[in-house]
């Protein structure tokens, strides 16, 4: 599989690393986690179906992650949301279909709401809706308050490997792009995938953004025995089966 590979220039000097299959309409977009990258195995797989099958497929790092420039430590949600709105306007053109994953999916979601002409649909894994709030700032004990007080960083333990830098700056920009409780004005099909033993997004608050995407044409699936990644053979045929209807619907 050769796909084409290269860095968009941003305006403050940094640049942002894709990776593109090109192809048919509608382009699929890869928007991946926090401190995840596009060489993942989910974004990988999925170039492998683009290619296989003549498909647009694009995907990218944002700001401070992977082949991107940047320090990760000075990341938002503005920044890395601006990122995926510059990536897909320099790179793309017609119809897109997002595929997010974790903090992606929040990502997809934002970028939906403002490209309402071009989205055609979502697929979701494990969303990470509001992460920031919802999520992280509930995990914070005494000790990691007074740690984020006095440095503005909370190092947070993690599952896949060093500790996370939780920047106070992220958490209070993340506010300004909270949304839920809903409704989320979009009328597409969703698809979302969510595991039952995720230890990170709470299979719960996955259905909660399912339910409040104002969206009728919207199929959740719980998988049982699912972790966070949803990184396995099968998971990842379940992902490119609602692919395959989504970009033929």
């Amino acid at each position: 599989m050769q796909d084409e590979t290269g860095f968009l220039d941003c305006p403050d000097g940094e640049r942002l690393a894709w990776r593109q299959v090109v192809g048919r309409s509608p382009t699929v977009v890869w928007l991946g986690g926090f401190r995840s990258d596009m060489s993942g195995t989910k974004a990988q797989a999925l170039a492998r179906w683009a290619a296989a099958r003549g498909q647009g497929f694009l995907r990218f790092d944002y700001f401070g992650h992977g082949a991107s420039s940047g320090d990760f430590e000075r990341g938002t949600i503005s920044r890395w949301r601006q990122d995926a709105l510059a990536v897909i306007a320099a790179r793309t053109a017609g119809d897109l279909i997002l595929v997010g994953s974790s903090m992606g999916g929040w990502l997809s979601c934002l970028v939906a709401m403002a490209l309402p002409a071009r989205v055609r649909a979502m697929a979701l894994i494990a969303p990470a809706a509001d992460f920031t709030s919802s999520l992280i700032v509930p995990q914070m004990d005494d000790a990691a308050r007074l740690e984020m007080d006095q440095t503005g960083v909370w190092l947070r333990p993690s599952d896949y490997g060093d500790p996370y830098p939780i920047t106070a700056a992220l958490l209070e920009d993340g506010k300004a792009w909270a949304i839920l409780p809903g409704p989320v004005a979009l009328d597409i099909p969703v698809r979302c995938f969510q595991g039952g033993i995720d230890p990170d997004v709470p299979w719960q608050h996955a259905l909660k953004l399912c339910q409040a995407i104002r969206s009728q044409d919207i199929i959740f699936t719980l998988i049982k025995d699912g972790d966070h990644r949803l990184s396995r053979e099968v998971d990842i045929a379940r992902l490119l089966t609602a692919l395959d209807e989504l970009v033929t619907a």
